[in-house]
């Protein structure tokens, strides 16, 4: 894939991506989704957080985001890739069929693509001020934009944590959790993403359009 940082041009390749789920540092906060995930007949996480393994083809920089049917929907996430023993720290959707997520959430992962950002920055550059760095999310609703997610990394397990846990190869990209959705969790047309460091004055923007296909049965 490629990717830009400070006006250079990056080629990364992308062989494993991960997703991290249950990330949230609150752990009773964790607990209780879990408890009403449940009610609703989603199975509890086997351990937290919980990394799903999907297909690395899904990981794509398309505007367009083509879906089946209309249960799908995005999180805002911080992206981590490893490129030759080094750390880069981007942004991420991962897009999931609500539906399916029912029945198996493994599967709802590997379901949707998951639209990338195109710059990064070296994870070694916000290191210490990772907790400041804000993600953001906007849907577009009857044709006025919403705020959907909004939040800091500190609402998030330490990204170094993540790393360590997942035990990630060269060549792997993690998103890695998300916040959580004001007014619910719902599908949208069109996001809007950024992912916002006040300390160094800069950010990250992800763009993309849903596009829902027919179910034919």
């Amino acid at each position: 894939m490629e990717f830009t940082h400070a006006n250079s041009r990056l080629l990364l390749t992308i062989n494993h991506l991960v997703i991290a789920g249950w990330t949230g540092r609150d752990r009773s906060a964790v607990d209780h989704h879990i408890e009403e995930l449940a009610a609703l007949g989603i199975a509890p996480p086997s351990q937290v957080p919980l990394y799903y393994r999907v297909s690395a083809s899904l990981a794509t920089q398309s505007e367009n985001l083509q879906v089946l049917g209309n249960t799908s929907s995005g999180e805002v996430e911080p992206l981590l890739i490893r490129n030759r023993d080094q750390w880069w720290l981007g942004l991420a959707s991962d897009h999931t069929d609500r539906q399916l997520e029912a029945v198996s959430v493994a599967a709802s992962k590997q379901a949707c693509g998951k639209p990338v950002a195109n710059e990064l920055w070296p994870l070694d550059s916000v290191l210490q001020h990772l907790d400041d760095i804000t993600l953001r999310c906007t849907i577009q609703e009857n044709n006025e934009w919403v705020a959907y997610q909004e939040g800091t990394l500190a609402n998030i397990q330490p990204l170094q944590h993540l790393i360590e846990a997942a035990d990630l190869s060269e060549h792997a990209a993690m998103l890695c959790g998300t916040l959580g959705a004001i007014g619910g969790v719902r599908p949208a047309c069109h996001y809007r993403m950024s992912l916002e460091d006040p300390v160094l004055n800069q950010s990250i923007h992800l763009e993309y359009r849903v596009e829902e296909l027919p179910v034919i049965a």
